[in-house]
């Protein structure tokens, strides 16, 4: 097609077309020959089959074009970088392709666009700093992507910005407080990130907004009263997050809201009953937080296909469908009144006696704590002992700021004990969690018959009360200065300012280092354990990167003579382990085994080298991590292998001066017996998954082969 003659052309549209069917450079084509037509101003080409790169030439287009739409089409590689001649654009459509790279930062230079979609492509690196420059920016759109790095603070320059969306990538640090100063803003869409934080109080100077989205983030704190100052909102979506404290009063102010969700979250308190006067819910999500009290059995809470409270283990009444205990009620009876002198005289005798013996049961309590007495420690003698009160002030009060960790039964802070500035990882059982306490014993059980470099190192359990009288139990931990293996593969907020990589042989050691763990817990021991609950964020890294397998909670027991379980499942805590990990047949109710570890470790080892979860959204139907390597072995390895592998590979000198040619092809050599290993553990059939001993043996030649000669750690 060459409509290079059409020099009056100013509109052109062939939207939702067969163009580009088969054609790899008609893209390529059609754009060059529009460099003739110096009035072009609108250009559609959306919804059509145009493949291969975004050419070059299309800084050769008119600079009057103001409307630029090449969505929907499977467009690849990179976005030119002299796309900033094209000056006078407004529109920038490049939606829902297959482009890579990098944002340019000669974004900055198209200073009248007000409409940017780049969502759903495979977009990396970060938000570029001269976005500020886009002064009539109305529309941000990044979502589903790969995007890194923070939200930029000069985003707050776009003062025209009505609708962001930034969603479903790997952002992280905290939420710019300045973004809340833009008064246009409708709609925030920041869900499915790393974001930590508050939700700064600013956000109520959003008057306009109608929807915030900021679900699985990591933001914790209390929900800020001044979101009740935004009037007009009409979806408000924060589940997922750390969120604790009560639904603030101000919400009563928020008459349009339509849909509300703060699921899976810390909140606690009753449930408001302003919240049944709404007239324009639609979708209410309050379970899984620690809500207690009466639901309330008006407005929306009639309507059991409208608002869920699953997951409160406290909450009483509401409508019969939720089948909830009936709430405790106070009779008052107007007969007291009548009572004679000497029964009024009795009943305060009574409770005066009550209440003294009430407050020396108090005080003997506090002091008996004040005191620190010790319950017994499920890990014997032979473990340090420690109380409440050395964990409290080690961890600084379990201040928010020592946190490094958050699990399903337990928190996990730094702490430094006083006795030896020992460095230590406290993990504080959530005990209103169904559940929690089961694992707390079978954590004991567990780490009091095992001991091996590759398992994390127990310093001692910890049964007490608080200073409150509560119940309190802790696990004390060898602190892992490096984190996680997730926080590495996945880096958070802790890596924002200096990012951390793995490279091809630190992983492989890992592998090797998370395979030695588990042939100990299946072969080696007195008792034969299955961890049930491996995956990166169990998988800790001390100073030499040398690995530990942690959280024995959901761990299984059976004896080393004949294979019976030591301690049954309970039904209470359902199904164990995480999805994407949980071998299929234990996620159908089948009988767990060492074969299900070695279906976690398959997983684990898929994701370690292509960089991507089991749970990525790019798995969809049936295609999940072990079917998306299968099909890409052993001819297109180099497709699947974590570009960061690939990076590191070519920044470090080679010690024996070979080409960095040489390098890729040994790479690609090695990574295709360990994506085997991979797919071959983490096949549906338990009988067909390797064993770990052979695991073992294979990983160790790949890494010899690999290192030359030596199967040294390095």
């Amino acid at each position: 097609m060459n409509l290079g003659t059409l020099y009056a052309l100013d509109f052109f549209a062939a939207a939702t077309n067969s163009l580009g069917t088969n054609q790899p450079n008609e893209l390529t084509s059609f754009l060059t020959s529009l460099s003739n037509c110096s009035n072009v101003q609108f250009l559609d080409l959306s919804a059509n089959h145009f493949n291969g790169l975004l050419p070059r030439s299309i800084a050769n287009l008119s600079t009057k074009i103001i409307w630029f739409d090449l969505k929907d089409n499977y467009i690849s590689g990179n976005i030119p970088l002299g796309i900033e001649n094209l000056v006078n654009l407004q529109c920038l459509f490049l939606d829902q392709n297959l482009l890579t790279g990098s944002i340019p930062n000669s974004i900055g230079k198209l200073s009248v666009l007000e409409k940017l979609f780049l969502h759903n492509n495979n977009i990396s690196g970060e938000i570029p700093s001269s976005i500020r420059n886009l002064s009539r920016l109305g529309v941000l759109g990044l979502s589903i992507n790969m995007i890194e790095g923070s939200i930029p603070i000069s985003l707050g320059n776009c003062t025209n910005l009505q609708q962001i969306y930034l969603g479903y990538n790997h952002l992280t640090g905290a939420i710019p407080y300045q973004i809340f100063g833009l008064s246009s803003l409708i709609i925030l869409s920041l869900s499915q990130n790393y974001l930590t934080g508050l939700l700064p109080q600013e956000v109520g100077n959003l008057k306009n907004l109608d929807g915030l989205y900021a679900s699985k983030n990591k933001l914790f704190g209390e929900i800020p009263a001044t979101l009740g100052n935004c009037e007009v909102l009409e979806f408000l979506h924060i589940d997922g997050n750390l969120f604790k404290g009560i639904i603030p009063t101000t919400f009563r102010q928020l008459k349009g809201i339509q849909e509300l969700d703060v699921s899976r979250n810390n909140l606690s308190g009753q449930i408001p009953r302003f919240l049944g006067e709404f007239r324009f819910f639609q979708y209410l999500n309050l379970s899984y937080n620690m809500f207690d009290g009466e639901v309330p059995n008006e407005g929306v809470f009639k309507n059991i296909s409208a608002f869920s409270v699953v997951g409160n283990n406290k909450l009483c009444g509401g409508i019969k469908l939720l089948q909830l205990p009936t709430c405790p009620t106070q009779v008052f009876n107007k007969r007291k009144q009548l009572f004679n002198h000497r029964v009024i005289v009795l009943i305060v005798t009574l409770t005066i006696v009550l209440l003294s013996l009430c407050i020396l049961a108090i005080i003997y309590r506090n002091k008996r704590s004040k005191q620190q007495v010790k319950l017994a420690s499920p890990l014997q003698n032979q473990y340090l002992q420690l109380s409440f009160g050395e964990l409290f002030q080690a961890t600084n009060g379990f201040s928010p700021s020592n946190l490094i960790g958050e699990g399903g039964y337990g928190s996990v802070y730094k702490g430094i004990l006083n006795s030896n500035e020992q460095i230590i990882a406290v993990k504080v059982l959530k005990l209103h969690k169904c559940g929690a306490n089961k694992s707390f014993v079978t954590e004991c059980e567990a780490l009091k018959n095992i001991r091996h470099r590759n398992l994390v190192k127990t310093i001692t359990a910890c049964s007490s009360i608080d200073f409150k009288g509560n119940d309190f139990k802790a696990l004390v931990f060898e602190f892992m200065e490096n984190g996680s293996l997730e926080n590495w593969l996945h880096p958070s907020l802790l890596e924002q300012h200096e990012p951390k990589n793995l490279n091809f042989v630190q992983r492989l050691n890992i592998a090797i280092d998370v395979a030695c763990a588990l042939d100990y817990l299946h072969h080696h021991c007195e008792m034969a354990f299955i961890h049930c609950d491996l995956k990166p964020s169990n998988i800790l890294l001390d100073g030499d990167l040398c690995a530990h397998v942690s959280d024995f909670g959901l761990a299984k027991i059976f004896s080393a003579t004949n294979g019976i379980s030591i301690h049954q499942q309970s039904s209470s805590i359902g199904i164990r382990g995480t999805i994407g990990y949980v071998a299929p047949e234990y996620g159908m109710g089948g009988e767990v085994s060492t074969q299900s570890d070695m279906y976690s470790y398959g997983v684990l080892l898929l994701e370690m080298f292509t960089g991507k979860k089991p749970t990525s959204n790019m798995f969809i139907g049936n295609v999940n991590l072990h079917s998306y390597v299968k099909m890409c072995l052993p001819e297109q390895v180099m497709q699947i292998v974590d570009l960061q592998i690939i990076l590191e590979m070519e920044e470090e000198p080679s010690r024996s001066m070979q080409s960095s040619t040489t390098n890729i092809s040994k790479l690609e050599a090695c990574l295709v017996p360990i994506f085997q290993i991979g797919v071959s553990c983490s096949t549906e059939m338990p009988s067909e998954r390797m064993s770990v001993k052979d695991v073992l043996k294979e990983l160790h030649k790949i890494r010899n082969v690999f290192l030359g000669v030596s199967g040294q750690r390095h």
